[in-house]
């Protein structure tokens, strides 16, 4: 039984997009990364604005959860010219294995099946690699490093607290949130900061 919050929330159960390039995609999620297709609905548009016809469909991703695609029929491609490159790069869906020969698996099934990784990369509790999907969606799959400790429950208290600080005041920066954090972890220590 999967843990719960204490408003009773368990987690995921899916996270929609639109497929752009719907054969590719139906191509990259049920035969590169074998997730398979657990459901798909066809359905005529509904609402209160006039919404277009559509199939929604599901893919299984473990867990108990599902990324989900809406194919709408007539509906061109859009993409927003305005918006940076780096909010684009930001959204994504991060997947977990646990093992590093779970994450090698799928690198080679996405470089054998013409995805190239855009970066495989170290971060302080996980090794990730990174792909564009067929519809130019960012996806994740990373595995642990290693557990959480207690001590990163406190530092991640800090930091935060240590960022919504900053980020309130003027010219906020890194340089800012690692200086207030230092002051913080002094206080916490009881120890003079200079």
């Amino acid at each position: 039984m999967t843990a719960k919050l204490a408003g009773g929330m368990r987690g995921v159960d899916h996270v929609a997009y639109p497929a752009w390039e719907l054969e590719e995609t139906i191509h990259f999620y049920r035969d590169v990364l074998e997730f398979p297709i657990k459901h798909c609905i066809l359905a005529p548009g509904w609402g209160n604005e006039p919404h277009p016809d559509f199939a929604h469909f599901f893919f299984d991703i473990g867990g108990g959860g599902t990324i989900a695609f809406f194919h709408y029929f007539d509906v061109e491609r859009y993409a927003d010219p305005n918006m940076p490159d780096r909010i684009n790069r930001a959204r994504h869906l991060a997947l977990a294995v646990d093992t590093e020969e779970e994450l090698n698996h799928y690198q080679r099934r996405l470089e054998e099946g013409g995805y190239p990784l855009r970066f495989r990369i170290m971060h302080e509790l996980i090794e990730s690699i990174y792909v564009w999907d067929p519809n130019g969606y960012a996806i994740e799959i990373s595995r642990p490093l290693r557990p959480l400790q207690e001590a990163d429950s406190v530092d991640t208290e800090l930091s935060i607290q240590a960022l919504v600080e900053v980020v309130k005041g003027p010219e906020p920066s890194l340089t800012k949130v690692w200086e207030r954090k230092a002051e913080l972890i002094a206080e916490r220590a009881g120890v003079s900061h200079v």
